[in-house]
C-alpha cells in the first residue's frame, strides 16, 4: 500500500489531536485507530501500527516526569510487570480475532469510554494513604494483569483505567498516578509492539507518520494555555466516540 499526501495529512492531524486528547482527557487512540482504518489499513493492522505513537508518547512522558524529579521506578515496576504479562496475552488474543469481531469489541469499548468521559472519574478519584499489605499488593497484581490484557489488546482508553486502578488499589494521588501510568504504558507497549510486529500486524510507514502528529500534539498539550480547552476537547472526543462506536457496531456506515 502506497501512502499518499492525503493520508499523511490525515494521520498527522489525527495523531496531533490524539496527543492532545490523551494528555487532557484520555482515549485519543480511538481516533487514531479510526484514522488508520480510514486510510485503508485493516483494523487489526491499524491496532498494531497505533502502538508506535503510543510508545513514543509514553517514553516522552516518562522522560518528562523524570526531568521534573518525579520518578519511582521500583514502585512503578510493581505495577508494570503484571501489566506486561497481561499485555502479552491480550495482544496474542486480539491478533487472532476476526476483523468484524474486533470492530464490535472496539465499538463497545468506545461506548464505555463515552460513559467514563461523562462521569469524569478525576472528580471523585482522590489519593489517600494506604498500607500495601501482602493481600492488597496481591490484589493490585491481579488488577494490573487484567488491565494489561486490555492494554495489549485494545490500548485505547487504557490511561483512565490505569489511573483509576492506581488510585483505588495503591492510594496514590493523581500526579503520581500519571507518573506511574506513563511508565507502565511504556513498559507493556514495548512487548505489545513486538508481538504485533512478529505477527506482521504493523505498517511501519503509516505508524511513523502518525507518531509525528502524536508528538506534536503531546508537546502542544503540555503548554499551560491549552489546559483551558479541556472541556472542549472532552466534548469533541465524546461526539467522535458516538459516531465511531455506532459505525463499528454496524449501526451505520460512513
Amino acid at each position: 500500500m502506497q501512502i499518499t499526501p492525503t493520508h499523511v495529512a490525515l494521520l498527522i492531524v489525527a495523531g496531533f489531536f490524539s496527543g492532545i486528547i490523551n494528555t487532557l482527557a484520555g482515549g485519543g487512540s480511538f481516533l487514531t485507530l479510526a484514522a488508520l482504518n480510514l486510510v485503508g489499513l485493516p483494523i487489526g493492522v491499524a491496532n498494531g501500527s497505533n502502538r508506535l505513537g503510543v510508545l513514543f508518547g509514553a517514553i516522552a512522558g516518562v522522560l518528562g516526569f523524570r526531568s521534573k524529579g518525579a520518578s519511582e521506578v521500583s514502585a512503578s515496576l510493581h505495577y508494570a510487570i503484571p501489566a506486561l504479562f497481561g499485555a502479552l496475552l491480550g495482544a496474542y488474543l486480539v491478533i487472532d480475532l476476526p476483523e468484524v469481531v474486533f470492530e464490535r469489541i472496539l465499538g463497545v469499548c468506545m461506548l464505555i469510554m463515552l460513559v467514563i468521559l461523562i462521569v469524569n472519574p478525576k472528580k471523585w478519584l482522590e489519593g489517600r494513604e494506604v498500607v500495601m499489605t501482602p493481600r492488597r499488593r496481591a490484589v493490585s497484581y491481579v488488577v494490573f494483569f487484567l488491565v494489561g490484557i486490555y492494554g495489549g489488546a485494545i490500548q485505547a482508553g487504557v490511561g483512565l483505567i490505569l489511573i483509576a486502578s492506581l488510585v483505588l488499589t495503591a492510594g496514590v494521588d493523581l500526579v503520581r498516578a500519571n507518573m506511574h501510568k506513563t511508565f507502565i504504558t511504556a513498559t507493556y507497549t514495548v512487548i505489545a509492539l513486538l508481538t504485533f510486529a512478529l505477527r506482521g500486524q504493523i505498517n511501519w510507514v503509516y505508524g511513523m507518520v502518525l507518531t509525528i502528529g502524536y508528538g506534536l500534539g503531546s508537546w502542544v498539550s503540555s503548554r499551560a494555555a491549552v489546559q483551558r480547552g479541556q472541556g472542549f476537547v472532552r466534548l469533541i472526543l465524546a461526539l467522535s466516540l458516538v459516531v465511531l462506536a455506532t459505525q463499528y457496531l454496524g449501526l451505520f456506515t460512513l
